[in-house]
């Protein structure tokens, strides 16, 4: 798979997809072979089926993008019901709509401050580095009872953690180090009362619903996972500042604006490669080709919010799409625990940049724009306007 910049599709991707539902892939790191899943009712499939197992990749050096497998030993992302079940609920209750709505007013306060400091500032200003990075991370670190005073290491643990560019060992020891904070945070939490993820998490491994191992990797990983929706608001206003008539019509129709993130969440390519492996179990058919027990899958969750079968003229933005049955958050069990908090944080950003910004527009020629290298989740490094 390419590092590639702006939201172009990946061509790669495209090409397997005319291939045919299931395709084989190699990818840079690891060994042997792969199937690739692209189309919307397979990658549901499989994602659903207890056959294909995630569990069974640890300690399995297969085809990767990564250097490394970045959950570590424990984590949600690698278990298999019945202990994933038993991992997610444990977090469960900061993941409900109660549990994340409880954060809206909050979450508006901090985007406020940020929003307000900008047009105090006056332009021109960075989109990224002024809001769309910090609001995000306040958000996650305020849900996980991270202190404020963490913060900032955190947000460099993480940008290590997902980018390729950064080296095998350095990304590995930002890995290391986040996991010893929060080995702390849990220790420090124990017995006391609260909602945030973290007391949750020392309470479940107080009990012994989890292990402390568990309580650490859980963390880790929607902490990590929470800094996703910077990339992927960053995608959106880069679309609506290169695509002045779907600015136009947001603002002047705003009762789109709730399918338009959905349908924005469906077209934008927010990855690069095909996130985490699956492995066969037994025997199993789909899209017509037999893959056998030990070989490994992957679903490609782009290439099903493209498959034309399901959504008409799939290519194009359509901001009134209904139905919109997308799966940029995941399906099955591994569906994003994360994924009513992320829509929360990107419709109040959504709305930050359309009404607050009036005028906005970029500084630069988009072709000047940066984009993360070897970043496993895409985005623009920045985003210069004026207004």
């Amino acid at each position: 798979m390419r590092d590639l910049t702006g939201v172009e599709f990946d061509p790669d991707l495209a090409s397997l997809m005319r291939e045919g539902p299931v395709t084989r892939i190699r990818l840079p790191n690891g060994e042997g072979w792969a199937w690739l899943v692209s189309r919307h009712e397979d990658v549901r499939t499989v994602t659903n089926d207890p056959r294909f197992s995630r569990r069974a990749v640890v300690g399995s050096d297969v085809t990767r993008l990564a250097p490394h497998f970045i959950p570590v030993d424990g984590a949600v992302g690698f278990e298999d019901p019945p202990d994933h079940t038993r991992l997610r609920r444990a977090v469960a209750p900061a993941f409900t709509t109660r549990g994340v709505e409880r954060l809206r007013v909050r979450a508006q306060a901090m985007l406020d401050e940020l929003v307000d400091g900008v047009l105090r500032d006056g332009p021109p200003a960075d989109l990224v580095a002024r809001v769309l990075a910090p609001f995000p991370l306040a958000v996650v670190c305020e849900l996980m009872g991270v202190p404020a005073a963490d913060r900032p290491a955190m947000h460099e643990w993480t940008s290590r953690i997902l980018s390729s560019a950064e080296g095998a060992e350095r990304s590995e020891r930002a890995r290391n180090a986040m996991c010893d904070h929060f080995a702390g945070l849990l220790a420090e939490r124990r017995g006391a009362g609260g909602e945030d993820v973290v007391t949750l998490l020392s309470a479940a491994a107080d009990s012994g619903e989890i292990t402390e191992a568990e309580a650490v990797g859980l963390a880790l990983l929607i902490q990590i996972g929470g800094e996703a929706v910077t990339n992927n608001t960053g995608n959106m206003a880069y679309i609506l500042l290169t695509r002045p008539d779907l600015m136009d019509r947001l603002r002047g129709d705003p009762g789109v604006r709730a399918t338009a993130v959905d349908e924005l969440l469906r077209w934008i390519p927010h990855r690069n490669g095909v996130g985490l492996c699956r492995i066969a179990t037994e025997d199993v058919t789909v899209g017509g080709r037999e893959i056998r027990r030990g070989e490994a899958v992957y679903v490609s969750y782009l290439a099903a919010n493209r498959d034309p079968d399901v959504f008409p003229d799939a290519d194009a933005i359509v901001l009134d799409r209904s139905p919109n049955p997308h799966v940029a958050f995941g399906y099955g069990p591994h569906y994003c625990v994360g994924a009513l908090l992320a829509r929360l944080e990107t419709e109040l950003l959504f709305s930050a940049v359309v009404d607050r910004f009036p005028g906005m527009r970029l500084a630069v020629p988009a072709e000047e724009l940066r984009w993360r290298p070897g970043a496993l989740i895409r985005g623009p490094e920045g985003l210069p306007v004026v207004w």
